[in-house]
């Protein structure tokens, strides 16, 4: 009987390790999202939770992703990148040209009427990416999305048509290319975070500024100045964007919950997120109307006159990128190509 009560109580011991150790199995990770828009903004509120609460149903509810929106960790939108690198949030939402040139090739997809549609370019982006990016310029951080916005267009408090309008205005760029478009113009750049827009045009400190129609809603630009000048055919410009993860917390996963991350992230992510952010632009522009303000859409005769204008760009950047070691004329060639090929797929 002694053995049998020695056997009986290891194997219960047995038993009550085994249930003990059943969490380290069924392992917890809480994740933190860190971005600088607030939370009821288009792109939080329709890309990053969507993916978040699509991580959190893939994994079976073992991923819980924590959100921080409007910089609610501290440190200011440039110090995103960083801040994924170090650990200091697990994955970020950042605009890639915060960080000026630390990023050359993501540019390729910034410069002055290169885009078509987001889609498209999302598309291009990602292929380049996983091509030319992801083991150089982005091989400190683990990243989950490559994407870009619909068409960039200008909102000013004077009407703009000709490129010669812009001359002596002070208009808030989003990115090193549209920023080197704006001085050829004669107008002064003035860098700022999306955020800070607002005030910036209610104290005068800028005469207008450079974004896509979907982000103006949440800014209540149409509310501050009353002139948009929108283009045919490809846009003025567009800004990159990544959803970035630390490293060291991506490797740390298991398995399968690396795959929770997987399965929701990379080229049909990356689409989703730009198409996503372009389909924001049509109630924004709507919401500009209704307040009655001007709406100048230049034809196609008028756009090519801000295209031969921003040839200079071209070859500076070309320039640039030749000095990094970069061949910048065969990553434009490749970026209009794919984006010629994807363009007929997602119009």
């Amino acid at each position: 009987m002694t053995t049998r009560r020695k056997l009986l109580g290891a194997v219960g011991a047995a038993a009550v390790a085994a249930m003990c150790a059943a969490p380290a199995f069924a392992q917890e990770v809480t994740l933190k999202l860190h971005q600088f828009l607030p939370a009821q903004a288009n792109v939080p509120k329709l890309i990053l939770d969507v993916w978040a609460d699509n991580v959190e149903e893939s994994s079976g509810g073992r991923i819980k992703v924590d959100r921080f929106p409007s910089m609610q960790l501290g440190g200011k939108p440039p110090e995103l990148m960083d801040q994924a690198i170090d650990g200091v949030a697990d994955v970020v939402w950042t605009v890639v040209g915060y960080t000026p040139g630390r990023y050359p090739s993501t540019e390729v997809f910034e410069l002055p009427f290169m885009m078509t549609n987001a889609r498209a370019v999302s598309h291009a982006y990602w292929e380049m990416f996983e091509k030319h990016m992801k083991d150089t310029e982005f091989k400190d951080v683990h990243i989950l999305g490559t994407w870009v916005h619909g068409p960039g267009m200008i909102h000013t408090s004077d009407p703009v048509e000709a490129p010669e309008d812009l001359e002596g205005m002070k208009i808030r760029g989003g990115g090193r290319s549209v920023n080197a478009l704006l001085t050829e113009l004669g107008a002064t750049p003035v860098g700022m975070p999306v955020p800070a827009v607002p005030e910036g045009l209610s104290k005068g400190v800028i005469d207008g500024t450079t974004i896509p129609w979907e982000v103006t809603a949440a800014l209540k630009v149409p509310e501050l100045v009353e002139n948009h000048t929108e283009f045919t055919g490809k846009a003025l410009y567009t800004l990159t964007f990544v959803l970035a993860m630390n490293k060291d917390k991506y490797e740390s996963l298991p398995d399968d919950l690396k795959k929770a991350i997987d399965d929701n992230s990379g080229l049909e992510f990356s689409v989703f997120a730009g198409g996503t952010q372009a389909d924001s632009d049509g109630p924004s522009r709507e919401m500009a109307l209704d307040l009655g303000n001007n709406v100048i859409t230049l034809d196609a005769e008028q756009t090519a006159l801000w295209r031969e204008r921003a040839q200079p760009i071209y070859d500076k950047w070309i320039a640039d990128m030749n000095e990094k070691g970069i061949d910048g004329a065969a990553l434009i060639e490749e970026a209009s190509g794919l984006i010629e090929k994807y363009t007929p797929q997602y119009q």
